[in-house]
């Protein structure tokens, strides 16, 4: 069969919060979506609420991935420990509650393997080599399918991976830069790949906050806590369409909405 897999790039603020809320489900329908993944990292601005990853669940997401910020609201480690549907990076050390991948029911029989990773290039050399923790990784389980949201920082990281993983997975796409990329493509052994896909939240802003702080940080100013820019939102978003039965990636398409 052909299933159809939806990733939602970094969710910013209670803006973005209800914007997905709002607009997921009648995309879900639209496409006839089977599978659906989230970034929530950055939903309360810096991590993740329970009440807004009930949202995020209830809106149509099957799995919610985070990133650098899921430790910026503690109220989610209990969550995170009670629901197997929320990953935090596989590769943060393993003392970290929750858990960084998992397997889960798709239609039809079929199973599906979602990873969460994080780069190490410009973000925190203490996190374990991506590229060895996914090897590790692949070797526990079978699934058909097996999805990565690759939170990270550089495109050559997230291009290397992508390339690394050909052949062993179906689906990576890349989170954290909260821009969206016009890179959509198949790999030759079936893999699809999009370095970034942007992210659901304000547009007048700088990656979703106020384009003042994002001034003043960069005049050198006194630091300050970044707060969602006001204004009207968007949705980044990328449609992987995947044969199971040869466990390849027959297209790639960016399905973005704007507010």
């Amino acid at each position: 069969m052909e299933l159809r897999v939806l990733a939602i790039g970094d969710v910013v603020g209670e803006s973005g919060v209800d914007f997905l809320c709002r607009h997921l489900p009648t995309l879900r329908r639209q496409y006839d979506i089977h599978f659906t993944v989230v970034n929530g990292e950055n939903a309360a601005s810096n991590g993740l609420m329970p009440q807004q990853a009930r949202d995020i669940f209830s809106a149509g997401a099957d799995v919610i991935t985070m990133g650098n910020h899921t430790w910026g609201k503690r109220q989610i480690v209990d969550e995170m420990e009670r629901t197997p549907y929320i990953l935090r990076p596989a590769n943060y050390t393993s003392r970290a509650p929750g858990r960084g991948w998992g397997i889960f029911d798709g239609p039809r029989g079929t199973t599906i393997r979602v990873v969460n990773l994080i780069g190490r290039c410009s973000m925190d050399s203490n996190f374990d080599n991506p590229f060895t923790k996914m090897d590790e990784i692949l070797k526990e389980g079978d699934a058909t399918l097996t999805l990565v949201d690759f939170h990270a920082e550089a495109t050559s990281e997230k291009g290397a991976m992508a390339w690394y993983l050909d052949g062993r997975a179906q689906a990576l796409w890349g989170t954290h830069t909260h821009v969206p990329t016009a890179d959509t493509q198949v790999f030759p052994k079936g893999l699809g790949f999009v370095t970034d896909l942007g992210m659901t939240g304000p547009t007048q802003s700088v990656i979703g906050i106020h384009p003042s702080q994002a001034i003043n940080r960069f005049l050198g100013g006194l630091p300050q806590r970044f707060q969602p820019a006001d204004g009207p939102c968007g949705m980044d978003g990328v449609l992987f369409t995947i044969d199971t039965n040869t466990r390849r990636c027959l297209s790639v398409e960016r399905v973005d909405i704007d507010g």
